[in-house]
């Protein structure tokens, strides 16, 4: 099957096609569970490659799955049985920075962390980090309109990509956005592109807008007594001026404790965590603003003595490593994405608890507080029907509460069918009429984002050039992690007895 379609590809595209299946095994999942066997995984050599490639899948009715770090968490990067990935890790370079003018054309391929490296020495940084900064790339960025904990003061990608260049299902090259500082043309069909997980279009290039390095940028890590009303805490600290604050972010005392098993920290592991970033001019100023967080601390009932971190930088990468630490102990596990409005969030933090209460399984709990935004993970197979269960109620209890079933992550694989349920049917509608003429044969990373099965998606169920059907992403087989052993250290979280 795989060498016809490599030698078909190899025909049209110059950068390297690659179909044994030792090398496709990195390609065949993303960080969810799913896995799916891609019959050949392509590395195009310039936008001239992606064109011929797209036309290509076309005339093929192949799907493409464009692919950076394959950090995607719901599926967005995992490929359905047959199709073809389009590997970008190798468009990797900074093209252009313009520090006076605060943007960068940059590679799709090109990690978050080594952009941040690289645009250090010019003062000027890019601000969404999420917590897999350190391996995901700048198009999976805009592909999902990732955010992190800076998302607090600087919102999430969306509002920090200028421009893109790109290719759609068509094959016809686009680019969308401008490098003035405004312009009034209409609707923003850039806006479009990001947070479409690559289902309308194959990004080439982004320019991205960037920000000043403040001069000082530190951490602060309150532990949090029992009981206290986290929603309270995100309030008050939102609404508070003059504290220079650019993440608000939270770990309950599992994570906590997870996180310190794995690595050495310098902070209490025997409660659960307030995590602060305050931005300063200076030392002068980075005092007064220390203080008054301290005072609005105490107002809350926060009383702990905080730990200063003089390397916020380090705290995220720290506070990032959660993700990994838990999967070192619990195996494959429930991870969610959702957020509330902030005063709704002591009755989703209730609702996450009922749910692992009822499943009887362990659960671990940190996000962006001060958005309302949260990761719940549950310790349980999330291709099971356990698995299923957690997961539809998760998103149902913050739809119920006025929230999003996905505040980061995306809708990938896992969460298509929840997406009419938030956005209403005409919604849909009319996204659906965008990806037809965006991809009219329903190539661009088939089976993703879009709730209802589409007739031509992804050439499904018209065949490869070497006659081959299939269609689908599997479940990975179940990961046996030491749940039970878990459950006692799970419950003793804030707000929850030992």
């Amino acid at each position: 099957m795989v060498p016809s379609v490599a030698a078909s590809l190899r025909e049209v595209v110059r950068g390297s096609v690659q179909s044994d299946p030792r090398a496709l095994e990195p390609f065949r999942s993303d960080r969810s569970h799913l896995v799916g066997t891609p019959s050949a995984a392509v590395a195009p050599l310039d936008s001239e490659d992606v064109v011929a490639l797209v036309r290509w899948a076309r005339r093929h009715r192949v799907g493409l799955v464009p692919r950076g770090g394959g950090t995607s968490l719901d599926g967005e990067s995992s490929p359905l049985d047959g199709s073809v990935v389009v590997d970008f890790t190798g468009w990797n370079s900074v093209l252009e920075v313009s520090p006076d003018e605060l943007w960068a054309r940059v590679g799709p391929g090109i990690v978050n962390l080594d952009l941040q490296r690289i645009l250090r020495p010019h003062g000027v940084f890019f601000p969404p980090n999420p917590g897999s900064w350190t391996s995901a790339t700048i198009g999976g960025n805009v592909g999902t309109n990732a955010s992190g904990p800076r998302s607090f003061r600087y919102g999430p990608t969306r509002h920090w990509v200028r421009a893109v260049e790109a290719v759609l299902g068509t094959g016809e090259r686009v680019r969308l956005g401008s490098l003035v500082a405004k312009r009034s043309v209409g609707p923003d069909l850039l806006s479009l592109i990001v947070g479409s997980e690559g289902t309308l279009a194959v990004v080439t290039e982004v320019t991205v807008r960037l920000a000043p390095v403040p001069a000082r940028r530190e951490g602060l890590v309150f532990p949090l007594p029992e009981g206290l009303s986290l929603g309270a805490v995100a309030v008050r600290l939102r609404s508070t001026a003059e504290t220079g604050l650019s993440a608000v972010e939270y770990l309950d005392r599992a994570s906590a404790e997870t996180l310190a098993d794995r690595r050495a920290v310098d902070w209490p592991t025997d409660s659960a965590l307030l995590l602060l970033e305050v931005e300063a001019a200076g030392e002068a100023e980075a005092a007064r603003r220390r203080e008054r967080l301290f005072e609005v601390a105490r107002s809350c009932g926060v009383l702990g003595q905080p730990v200063v971190v003089a390397d916020a930088d380090a705290l995220w990468t720290q506070r990032g490593e959660s993700s990994v630490a838990l999967d070192e102990r619990t195996g494959q596990r429930i991870r969610e994405d959702v957020a509330v409005p902030l005063g709704r969030i002591d009755e989703l933090l209730a609702r996450l608890e009922g749910i692992a209460r009822e499943a009887r399984i362990p659960y671990f709990l940190f996000g962006h507080l001060g958005e309302g935004s949260f990761h719940p993970n549950y310790a349980c197979d999330p291709a099971g029907p356990v698995g299923d269960r957690v997961r539809r109620a998760v998103l149902n209890a913050a739809l119920s509460l006025g929230g999003t079933v996905s505040s980061e992550h995306g809708i990938g694989r896992l969460k298509r069918e929840f997406l009419s349920q938030e956005l209403g049917g005409v919604a849909v509608d009319l996204l659906e009429e965008v990806k037809r003429r965006c991809d009219p044969d329903g190539i661009l990373n088939p089976g993703k984002l879009y709730p209802r099965t589409r007739r031509k998606e992804g050439g499904r169920p018209s065949r490869s050039p070497s006659g081959s059907a299939g269609g689908r992403a599997r479940p990975r087989s179940p990961s046996d992690g030491p749940a039970d052993a878990l459950a006692h250290r799970a419950r003793r979280r804030h707000g929850a007895p030992p």
